[in-house]
């Protein structure tokens, strides 16, 4: 596991996080998750609403990547991990407390995320686009 640059760490709250998995066949699937949280300078969480591929696809294998872009800098780095999907406990419980006093109306989470970090990679326009960072 690696350290999540801090610069990474800075440009991740409030940006909208587009996830892809894969299931056992190879069938891909990318999805955008809204609630992308820094965790700790090694986790990233998200909360997963609705419970459809992404859940089976990390059941079956547990690799994900995770985009998270800002279009109105050129900025974005791609976070590489292992996620492991929990449905209670106190991380489960600060999440859908976050999100209930967000105050968007979204409903409660079926489980929640969390990214074991293994590479971060720039993704940013320049001229080493791809670059691991971390």
């Amino acid at each position: 596991m690696i350290s999540i640059p801090k610069e990474v760490q800075e440009f991740l709250p409030g940006k909208l996080a587009w996830v892809a998995t894969s299931s056992p066949s190879g069938e891909p699937n990318v999805t955008p998750k809204g609630t992308l949280k820094l965790l700790d300078e090694q986790h990233i969480t998200f909360a997963d609403l609705f419970a459809g591929k992404t859940r089976q696809n990390l059941r079956d294998n547990a690799k994900i990547a995770v985009t998270v872009a800002d279009l109105t800098t050129n900025k974005a780095y791609q976070l590489k991990g292992v996620a492991e999907l929990v449905e209670s406990g106190d991380l489960f419980s600060n999440v859908a407390k976050a999100l209930k006093q967000s105050h968007q109306g979204l409903p409660e989470p079926r489980y929640v995320v969390k990214i074991a970090v293994e590479a971060v990679f720039d993704q940013s326009g320049g001229s080493e686009p791809g670059k691991q960072i971390a």
